[in-house]
């Protein structure tokens, strides 16, 4: 009775909040914490004991730094790849050193608690501890000019030049309505990122179908579909040359497609994931395989575009008197399994999910800049206040980065598809359920894939954490293999070969038996370098015989790539 007593207490102050003034749930976690706490006051006592403790152990620092002892322990330390403190000053100063342990030691107090808190679901206390971080991300003293001791001494030895740069600078982002990662008039889409040729061969009002022009006499019979995201745009795959998996697909011989998603506008508010399917990936496998000539072709997706390659894999796998026409599916960073689905999960809960769908249905679309500003609350150190205190404090201009630029050029979610994406994978989690749902007019059993199937993930994947995409093996049927690349979301699949390496991956087979995903992991050793090359082999056993090259000139043509949809 006692432990329900706050939970029962926390849900109605959650409500109220969300009701009110709350309603993508940025305090109410932190009330419903505040509010256990007070409901468990002995375990409020060892945390003010652990308080005194600490403030103790902060004292005698300061004091030491005072003294003139610059070598004795920090009681705090900071991470060892938080760059916020390079500072000197941070490390000696008694004033500088001891703000930064002040303010350490303060916020790991309250996460430590945050996390620990007594009556509160693990999921609960996860968003509540989010929710500090961020506001205390944003709170740190090097995010101002008075207390960051390398914004003041560049303002001296500049003569304030840093500081009226700054200024510019914050208009800039002002004008551009986000915090600029990278200069945007550095790259141009079709000029120096999105360059490899090839030319519109398909269109719909939601998608072109770009193919690619081949490099070699010869290409594989069967050819390779690739399904994007439609959160940013696919060109995230073809950037510069030497980072293009599409051009490396393309010299390695294979007949290359790939979808273009078109930037949804409030007319496209009633558009639904099948249609994405039917519309999109259907589409594109039918045009590439009408014009290759090819019974099958091997799909490819990508994150949410994996998500819709499974559902519509599955969908074809029991459609009734016909043949899947899929040889084999690939999927990149790919959930099926939303049980986990990582940071993420601190928006997605019944309360946001209502406020986002109640939100869309008033403009039609969920605006890709709202989109991209809760990604990058995620990791808001290193995508936010690096940003800030580089560009305003301390007057620099943002570097030309393709990746970021590509991050910045937002996509927008039609009403109707988002909502039900949310509700049906995020909430309630259907897709791993057999039956649960009904896609293309059939029931949705990830079990009918029984092609092979290629799974990568990313050791530093945030968005779709790796052992989450590892569970998409326990669902399919048939031979498989995961790869999991080291480094994160992005770079973690852009992630072309080095000389010498720069990155590793590891990677084994699945006949029947999937293990748990540490076990695999401890039991897998890592390779050098890319996992591209281990991709195209494994491509080539499903790929066909070869034959030579189609002739461009006899494709139909709807305009060179990357085509139109791209540039809205």
């Amino acid at each position: 009775m006692l432990q329900s007593t706050p939970e029962k207490m926390a849900e109605v102050l959650h409500q109220m909040a969300e009701e009110s003034w709350d309603p993508i749930g940025m305090s109410a976690p932190l009330l419903h914490a505040l509010f256990a706490w007070g409901a468990h006051p002995l375990e409020a006592s060892a945390l003010w004991w652990r308080a005194a403790e600490d403030g103790a152990r902060w004292q005698q620092f300061v004091w030491q730094r005072a003294l003139g002892e610059t070598n004795s322990p920090v009681p705090f330390p900071p991470v060892a790849d938080d760059a916020r403190w390079d500072h000197p000053a941070w490390q000696v100063h008694p004033f500088w050193a001891g703000w930064q342990q002040a303010y350490l030691g303060a916020t790991r107090l309250i996460q430590d608690a945050l996390y620990a808190t007594p009556g509160l679901s693990e999921k609960e206390r996860r968003r509540a501890a989010f929710w500090h971080r961020t506001f205390a991300n944003a709170l740190a003293p090097t995010n101002f000019f008075w207390s960051n001791p390398e914004a003041q001494r560049r303002a001296l030895a500049s003569g304030g030049a840093s500081l009226w740069q700054g200024v510019k600078n914050f208009w800039a982002d002002l004008a551009a309505g986000q915090v600029r990662m990278s200069r945007t008039d550095d790259f141009r889409v079709g000029e120096n990122l999105a360059t490899t040729p090839g030319q519109v061969v398909a269109r719909t009002a939601l998608v072109e179908v770009i193919r690619y022009h081949p490099t070699t006499p010869n290409q594989y019979a069967r050819p390779i579909v690739i399904v994007p995201p439609w959160i940013n745009k696919f060109y995230i795959l073809d950037l510069t040359p030497e980072k293009s998996l599409v051009r490396f697909l393309r010299d390695a011989g294979f007949d290359l497609f790939i979808i273009s998603w078109r930037n949804p506008t409030a007319e496209m508010a009633a558009t639904t994931f099948e249609d994405y399917l039917r519309l999109g990936i259907d589409f594109a496998v039918e045009t590439a395989r009408t014009l290759s000539g090819s019974d099958k072709v091997q799909a490819v997706g990508y994150c949410l575009g994996g998500t819709a390659l499974a559902s519509y894999a599955a969908a074809k796998g029991v459609e009734p008197g016909s043949e899947t026409p899929l040889a084999s599916v690939t999927f990149f960073t790919t959930l099926v399994d939303f049980s986990a689905p990582g940071d993420i999960e601190v928006f997605v809960d019944p309360g946001t999910v209502r406020y986002l769908c109640h939100k869309m249905r008033l403009t039609g679309y969920l605006d890709g800049a709202e989109m991209a500003a809760a990604f990058r609350l995620l990791r808001a150190n290193s995508l936010i206040w690096y940003y800030v205190v580089h560009g305003w404090l301390y007057g620099e201009e943002p570097q030309p980065f393709d990746v970021l630029y590509w991050n910045m050029d937002t996509t927008r979610m039609p009403a109707a598809m988002h909502c039900w994406y949310l509700r049906e994978l995020y909430l309630k989690n259907r897709l791993i359920q057999p039956g649960a749902l009904q896609l293309m007019g059939q029931p949705i059993d990830l079990r009918a894939i029984t092609v092979p199937v290629y799974a990568v993930g990313a050791e530093d994947d945030h968005i779709a954490p790796w052992r989450q995409t590892y569970q998409l093996l326990k669902h399919v049927r048939g031979p498989k293999r995961y790869v999991l690349s080291n480094s994160g979301h992005i770079l973690g699949i852009v992630n072309p070969p080095k000389d010498p390496p720069k990155r590793h991956y590891r990677a084994s087979d699945f006949a029947s038996l999937v293990p748990k995903a540490e076990e695999w992991f401890a039991a897998t050793d890592p390779q050098p370098n890319s996992w591209w090359p281990d991709w195209v082999d494994w491509l080539r056993r499903e790929a066909g015989a070869t034959k030579a090259a189609s002739t461009p000139e006899k494709w139909p043509n709807l305009g060179a790539a990357p085509g139109r949809y791209v540039h809205e």
